[in-house]
C-alpha cells in the first residue's frame, strides 16, 4: 500500500525538541538580508543556526547588521555557533555569550549551541581536540551540544558518550561545495550513533542533500549552496525538496544493490521456450 500523507510525518527529535523539517539554514553570505529571509520561507526549516560573534547584540560584524532583528524567532529555533573561534576557551566563551542571545531574542529556554573549534585557516578543518575539551565542559554546564567534527567514527563515538545531542560531521570542508567526500565514515557513524547525526557542510545541490538523508542522517545543515545560488529562494525550495525525498527514501528501504545484472521482467514463458 501507499503511504498517505500522515503517514509520512516523520518529525526529527533533538534535545527533547521536536521539528517537521530536517533542513537546518545558516545565515551568512546571503547578498542581503532580504534573500536569507526569502530563503528561509522558501525551505520551510524551522532551526536556523547563527554565529555568535558576527551578531553580538549592539556589535554586529560588518554585513551581518540587523541579523538578528531580521528573523522571526517565534518561527524559527536559533541554534547558536562558535564560528570563528580557535580555541576551547574561545568557544566557550562564545556559546555562553549564546546563550544570552537567545534569552534576549525571547528563548530563554534555549541552551543549544553548534560548536566549532577551527583553528586551520586554509582549509577550515575543525580541530578534534579543542572540540573534545570544549564539549565536555560545555555538556557539564547544561548545554545542548551539537558538535562540527570530521567525520570520524571514534571521535563521534567520544562525543556522544559525553552526552552531545547530535554529532555533524562534515561532507567535505566548509562552503567548498565538494559534496560527500566523506560518505564511507558518515555511514560508520550513522549506523552506531545512538543520537541524531547532522550531515554539516560542502553540499552543493539537492541531490547530495539527497544522498546523506539516503544514508540516514537524521538532518542536513546547508548555507553556501543555498546563500551564494543566483536564486536563494529557489535553491531552499530545492533542498527541502532534497531533503524529504531522500529521508522517504531511506524510510522505504532501497534495494540491495547488485555486481550482475538482474532482469526485471519474468525469464518464463519466452516467445523461444514455447
Amino acid at each position: 500500500m501507499v503511504p498517505t500523507i500522515s503517514e509520512l510525518q516523520d518529525p526529527l527529535r533533538i534535545a527533547g525538541r521536536t521539528f517537521t523539517s530536517r533542513l537546518i539554514l545558516g545565515t551568512g553570505k546571503y547578498r542581503t538580508l532580504g534573500e536569507m529571509q526569502q530563503a528561509l520561507a522558501a525551505s520551510s526549516c524551522e532551526i536556523v543556526t547563527v554565529a555568535v560573534r558576527r551578531v553580538q547584540m549592539g556589535q554586529e560584524a560588518p554585513g551581518h547588521q540587523g541579523l538578528a532583528q531580521a528573523i522571526d524567532w517565534q518561527r524559527y529555533w536559533l541554534l547558536p555557533n562558535t564560528a570563528g573561534c580557535t580555541t576551547a576557551d574561545e568557544a566557550l566563551r562564545a556559546a555562553r555569550l549564546g546563550r544570552e542571545l537567545c534569552r534576549t531574542l525571547g528563548q530563554e529556554d534555549n541552551n543549544w549551541v553548534k560548536l566549532e573549534v577551527i583553528r586551520d585557516p586554509k582549509y577550515l578543518l575543525p580541530d578534534p581536540l579543542g572540540t573534545l575539551r570544549a564539549a565536555e565542559q560545555l555538556v557539564h554546564e547544561g548545554f545542548a551540544v551539537l558538535p562540527y567534527i570530521h567525520a570520524d567514527p571514534e571521535l563521534a563515538r567520544r562525543l556522544w558518550e559525553l552526552g552531545t545531542v547530535t554529532v555533524m560531521p562534515l561532507g567535505s570542508p566548509i562552503g567548498s561545495g565538494q559534496g560527500l567526500k566523506n560518505r564511507e565514515n558518515i555511514a560508520i557513524i550513522i549506523e552506531n550513533s545512538p543520537v541524531p547525526v547532522v550531515v554539516d557542510a560542502g553540499i552543493a545541490v539537492p541531490s547530495e542533500a539527497a544522498q546523506a538523508m539516503e544514508l540516514g542522517a537524521e538532518a542536513v545543515l546547508v548555507n553556501t549552496a543555498i546563500a551564494q545560488a543566483q536564486n536563494a529562494g529557489m535553491m531552499a525550495l530545492a533542498m527541502a525538496g532534497g531533503v524529504r525525498a531522500g529521508r522517504v527514501a531511506f524510510r522505504a528501504g532501497p534495494m540491495v544493490r547488485r555486481v550482475v545484472a538482474q532482469a526485471s521482467s519474468p525469464v518464463t514463458g519466452l516467445v523461444g521456450s514455447l
